[in-house]
């Protein structure tokens, strides 16, 4: 016989001889989640209170991430899907209430701009302000624009094994499922119209209205104002684009609510506890949420974040593709190293460009090196808890990825068969099928080399001072006969550093990283050479100081 309790989001089945003992671990766990100081579990602990009395009526508590298609599904957008899950998961630890995540696209918004970064965006123009999820898709791969834009989302989503429901608003609204809060905001049209129009212009008053018709004329999501508004039948009655006075049913698909109102209204409708969204939307919460509660819903917990920038400083878009995609991210780094850059500081604006995937996959590496050795507190903190649901696995990365990158460099690898090479001889034991994530991330190291290092490595020749450290280094590796131990190394070349002058001593790395690696930044030189090898490191001295590497 077995008992069966959740865990850091999992279901664990013990015996019951050992119950006890899994009753203890949950009552640890949940004790100190209840005192973490990692913003997930802050996030959580607002969840618990806000269900303390009573268990949610719907069964479970829902979470639920918003997606526009109007562009390919860029990088912000997973991260909006990774730390809503981390603050579900968060929340499982703390809570027996069941949970759900819902991905909701509003694919039937109107097409207002033609993505710059798609084949032929000409060809869309005449499609211009008709839901995406009939315009045609330009890849030609899918019955629409949205049906691409959504798949491109769904795939990535499952690529990281996220569980997750996925709403079309097209499918929501056609299907009646939203029918009876379409129907409670023609009844409450004045309540929502009064939020509403203290948030607009003057002059945006005069023709705004919650309600968004489809014309059955030309198809497109028209901005039309109302002539009247019936509550009684549920139909709305406007102006076409021809003039012609339409009076139409809210039900059905043929309406769609403006996206401010869409908000409350999508909250009512399914009982949404938490959601999170950038700082763009923040002065609009209260609109969210009182639009909620005037169509009887309970408003959710938010979580405003700050906004990706793209290495100019400009908010990354899905429209202008700017910063880096998705499958950008995963050529040159592991899936795991982006959920730990979501997680760092979301409430602090952070560039989101190519040159932080190296310090992201180093400082990931690091956090499953500490979990083994902390206690429960030190582990609720740790951002691998929240990236694997409490259970992380062992880092295989006996190499820096950093340090991979500057061998890449040294080496001119082209391929990770050649990093094995040199990889083999500093941890013998080592091979692609026992580290796995070594072996990946050797062939990322390549890669990211050949795009971004490669193209920009700019050498210069060493002055007399630098010339003459590096040929006494060069000598002094020549004699080298002790172990190839990485801080023995490190010492030795400090000491050169010393020896010659180099006030201050950083003075000295630099001139070994511009003059040799062709770089301004590099890896602790010892382990370097440990790595790259003594007689390896000594032609690149000698390599370096010919002249070999300095172009005109």
């Amino acid at each position: 016989m077995a008992r069966c309790t959740i865990g850091s989001g999992r279901l664990f089945c013990v015996p019951m001889v050992g119950a006890r003992i899994m009753e203890t671990i949950m009552s640890e766990l949940r004790d100190a989640a209840m005192n973490s100081k990692a913003w997930p579990f802050e996030e959580a602990r607002k969840l618990v209170k806000r269900y303390a009395k009573q268990k949610p009526e719907k069964g479970y508590v829902l979470f639920e991430t918003g997606y526009g298609p109007s562009g390919l599904p860029h990088i912000g957008t997973f991260g909006e899907v990774a730390r809503t899950t981390m603050v579900r998961r968060a929340f499982e630890a703390l809570s027996d209430i069941p949970t759900k995540l819902i991905c909701f696209s509003d694919d039937l918004d109107g097409m207002r701009k033609v993505p710059g970064n798609v084949p032929d965006p000409e060809k869309l123009q005449e499609h211009m302000q008709r839901p995406l999820s009939v315009v045609p898709d330009p890849f030609g791969k899918y019955d629409s624009f949205g049906d691409h834009n959504n798949a491109m989302l769904l795939r990535f989503l499952d690529t990281f094994g996220f569980e997750y429901e996925f709403y079309s608003a097209s499918k929501f609204y056609k299907s009646g499922q939203f029918d009876q809060i379409l129907l409670r905001a023609v009844e409450k049209y004045d309540e929502i119209m009064e939020v509403m129009l203290k948030s607009l212009r003057e002059e945006r008053r005069a023709t705004y209205s919650c309600f968004l018709p489809i014309s059955q004329k030309t198809g497109r999501v028209m901005y039309v104002p109302m002539k009247s508004v019936n509550a009684v039948d549920g139909t709305i009655t406007f102006d076409d684009e021809d003039g012609e006075e339409i009076t139409m049913s809210v039900t059905g698909g043929q309406v769609k609510l403006q996206w401010k109102p869409a908000f409350g209204a999508r909250w009512a409708a399914l009982g949404v506890d938490f959601e999170m969204y950038g700082k763009d939307h923040s002065t609009n919460t209260h609109i969210y949420d009182e639009i909620c509660r005037i169509l009887g819903g309970r408003a959710p917990e938010h979580f405003v974040y700050e906004m990706f920038l793209d290495e100019t400083g400009g908010k990354i878009s899905k429209s202008s593709g700017n910063g880096i995609s998705i499958d950008e991210w995963l050529t040159y780094a592991s899936a795991e190293s982006l959920s730990y850059f979501m997680y760092l500081k979301p409430k602090t604006a952070k560039r989101l460009h190519f040159d932080v995937i190296p310090k992201a996959v180093d400082e990931y590496h690091q956090h499953l090196r500490a979990f083994e050795g902390q206690d429960m507190k030190a582990r609720l903190n740790n951002p691998v808890w929240h990236i694997h649901r409490g259970q992380p696995p062992v880092s295989d990365m006996v190499v820096p990825f950093s340090m991979l990158l500057n061998l890449a460099s040294a080496s001119s690898a082209e391929n990770k068969d050649q990093m094995w090479g040199f990889i083999q001889k500093y941890a013998p034991d080592a091979t692609p099928e026992t580290h796995p994530g070594l072996d990946a991330a050797a062939g990322y190291a390549v890669r990211y080399f050949l795009d971004f290092v490669k193209p920009t490595k700019v050498y210069r020749a060493a002055d007399d001072q630098e010339r003459a450290a590096l040929s006494d280094l060069a000598d002094r590796l020549k004699a080298w006969d002790d172990a190839v131990d990485g801080e023995a190394l490190q010492s030795l070349v400090f000491a050169v550093g010393k020896e010659h002058g180099f006030d201050p001593l950083r003075a000295w790395f630099s001139a070994i990283y511009e003059v040799l690696l062709g770089a301004k930044q590099g890896p602790r030189f010892g382990g370097f050479i440990a790595l790259f090898g003594v007689p390896e490191t000594v032609t690149l001295i000698e390599k370096a100081l010919a002249g070999e590497f300095v172009t005109e």
